[in-house]
C-alpha cells in the first residue's frame, strides 16, 4: 500500500500553494502549520533546495473523533500535505494517506475516520485547479 497520493499541476509554486490551501478549505480542512523547507534548509544548513512546503491540514471534527478513539493519535496529526517544485517547473502536490498511516496504530475504531479523511483529502487534491 502506498502512503500518499499525488497530483502534478502546471502552476507557479505560490499559485499552487494558494490553490491547495483553498481546496483544502473547501473540503473541510484548515492549515494549522506551514513549514518552508527550502527556507529552513537555507538558513540552518546554507544549502540551496527546491521550493518545498509542508502543510499541516486538519479537519477538527475528524481529529476529535480520532482523539476519542486513540488518545495518542495526536502524534500522527495533522495530515501532511506537501508541495514541491520539480526541475521542469511543475509542482507536485502530495498528501499522506491516512488509511495507510492509521494501520500502524492497530485500532479498528480509527478505520472509519481514516477512510472518511482519505476521501476528503483525495477530493481536495483533485479539486486543485490546473492553470487556465
Amino acid at each position: 500500500m502506498t502512503y500518499h497520493f499525488s497530483r502534478t499541476v502546471a502552476l507557479p509554486f505560490d499559485t499552487a500553494l494558494a490553490a491547495t490551501t483553498e481546496a483544502l478549505k473547501r473540503h473541510g480542512f484548515g492549515v494549522l502549520t506551514e513549514i518552508d523547507v527550502q527556507a529552513t534548509l537555507q538558513s540552518k544548513l546554507d544549502v540551496a533546495f527546491r521550493p518545498y512546503r509542508i502543510l499541516g491540514a486538519c479537519n477538527p471534527k475528524f481529529a476529535y473523533q480520532a482523539l476519542q478513539a486513540e488518545d495518542k493519535i495526536g502524534t500522527m496529526l495533522p495530515c501532511n500535505v506537501i508541495l514541491q517544485q520539480h526541475e521542469d517547473g511543475a509542482v507536485e502536490i502530495s498528501a499522506v494517506d491516512p488509511v495507510a498511516s492509521m494501520q500502524a496504530v492497530g485500532n479498528p475504531k480509527l478505520a472509519a475516520v481514516a477512510d472518511q479523511v482519505r476521501t476528503m483529502l483525495r477530493a481536495a487534491i483533485a479539486d486543485i485547479a490546473p492553470a487556465a
